[in-house]
């Protein structure tokens, strides 16, 4: 009997001292209840509780990521997407996150949600879709701004998929090839009009130079039997030939004038 006895008592002992001996990671902090009312937070390492009067509430500090479902938005053009985000957090002050919200885990979820359609709503798609930084900035300060007095510092907010209709997606991709089409077309105009500035400041150098315009005629040959491996029929202009025609004018006019002379004499 008495063994019974010392064996129960021992047992109770080692009971109340493994209720009143708590071991805390460095990334956990435990806030203490004492008779209901909260005496602050302690840890980490080894902390002692009395037993049965104190109650303790674990809160880990690590970085929490949270993922937010899909959410419904229309944009402010009116068109209706699917957009889903994730969300970096962590607890600075413990007390604040266990007496200032039930669950924070659960409404930091909420707020998260909620904020996501609000800020997407009020954007339009073309901005959802190419000012992403900025959107995910604005999301994270309005988080952060709501989750503030629970004791959460919201470091991240990133927008993930943006999930558009079939008919606004062929819409864009009609809309980006037109854009394609107009650039290649201002291009090319472009291209036109420096053409013709240098063909206009070649015209004038030609007209200063009339041999240049020959040069030219000798070049597109060169030109054209270097890559056509075939008869080519081009015209020659006659100024190339007004040397030697001259000089047989004069030829034939002193042969003419030549025997005459001599009968004279």
């Amino acid at each position: 009997m008495f063994s019974y006895a010392f064996l129960t008592v021992l047992f109770l002992g080692i009971m109340l001292v493994t209720s009143a001996v708590k071991v805390l990671r460095e990334y956990e902090r435990g806030v203490i209840f004492r008779l209901g009312r909260c005496i602050g937070q302690k840890g980490p390492g080894l902390i002692f509780l009395i037993p049965i009067i104190d109650k303790m509430v674990k809160i880990p500090l690590r970085t929490v990521t949270m993922d937010v479902p899909s959410q419904d938005v229309i944009t402010r053009d009116n068109v209706s997407v699917k957009v889903n985000a994730v969300v970096y957090f962590r607890v600075l002050d413990p007390t604040k996150a266990v007496l200032q919200v039930e669950n924070y885990l659960y409404a930091t979820s909420q707020i998260a949600q909620t904020t996501l359609r609000s800020t997407l709503g009020e954007s339009e798609l073309d901005e959802l879709l190419s000012k992403r930084e900025k959107i995910n900035q604005e999301l994270q300060m309005v988080i952060d701004r709501h989750t503030e007095p629970w004791g959460i510092k919201v470091s991240t907010v990133e927008v993930k998929n943006v999930d558009l209709p079939q008919e606004m997606q062929r819409a864009i991709a009609r809309q980006a090839e037109a854009e394609r089409e107009r650039r290649a077309k201002i291009i090319n105009a472009e291209g036109e009009l420096q053409a013709s500035q240098k063909l206009m400041e070649a015209a004038v150098v030609i007209a200063k130079e009339p041999f240049a315009m020959q040069l030219r005629y000798l070049q597109t040959l060169a030109e054209i039997a270097t890559e056509n491996n075939s008869t080519t029929i081009f015209p020659v202009p006659i100024d190339l030939f007004a040397p030697f025609i001259q000089a047989r004018e004069r030829a034939a006019a002193a042969a003419r004038v030549g025997p005459g002379v001599e009968e004279a004499k």
